[in-house]
């Protein structure tokens, strides 16, 4: 997902996003069968690569890679109704989502549940473009870490929304396939338009 801010560490590798209309973006990614020193840095760049293109999540697909990894950091800032902080049931206890960014997962599943609503979604993958989008409120997640451990998380919020963006992305889906019919045809020119300069 697309979104606003942030801080460039040294030593890392900043990749090439992948853009709309590349055929990578529609691949069925692969499971990560074992994490290795290649995982870790492919993360660790992944990471950075979102912050330098101001995101709050990257799928591996997106930098030509298809594996089922994601990265997902949503700042403060970002998070909804600034009031309070966005938070989640994380290995049975309520937390604020803060304490678990950046997330890096692999190999997720998802239950999306509860009522469908629309939010304005955009794509590091697919420049320019901002369409409503209807998700389910909710999702619980197993999301198995680097490390070896496994996350399981109840959340709503942001985290919910880009959570079932991101993991779209090892399916081969896009948030513009999941537009209304109408904006679907609003958008058919511009995303032909990006196709052709991909």
């Amino acid at each position: 997902m697309q979104n606003s801010r942030r801080k460039i560490k040294t030593h890392v590798m900043l990749l090439s996003i992948t853009k709309y209309g590349n055929p990578v973006l529609r691949a069925v990614s692969a499971p990560v069968e074992h994490v290795d020193e290649a995982i870790h840095a492919l993360a660790s760049n992944m990471i950075e690569t979102m912050y330098a293109a101001n995101g709050i999540g990257l799928a591996a697909p997106q930098v030509g890679e298809n594996l089922r990894l994601v990265v997902i950091d949503i700042p403060e800032d970002e998070e909804e109704d600034n009031a309070e902080p966005e938070m989640a049931t994380i290995n049975g206890e309520l937390r604020p989502i803060r304490d678990i960014m950046p997330l890096v997962f692999i190999n997720p599943v998802l239950e999306p549940y509860g009522k469908e609503y629309l939010f304005t979604e955009g794509c590091l993958s697919v420049h320019n473009i901002r369409a409503n989008v209807s998700r389910p409120e909710f999702v619980k997640a197993t999301l198995p870490q680097l490390d070896g451990s496994v996350l399981e998380i109840d959340c709503g919020g942001l985290l919910a929304r880009c959570l079932q963006h991101e993991c779209d992305h090892l399916e081969g889906f896009l948030f513009t396939d999941r537009v209304s019919s109408a904006a679907k045809i609003t958008l058919a020119k511009k995303l032909k338009k990006l196709a052709q300069q991909g």
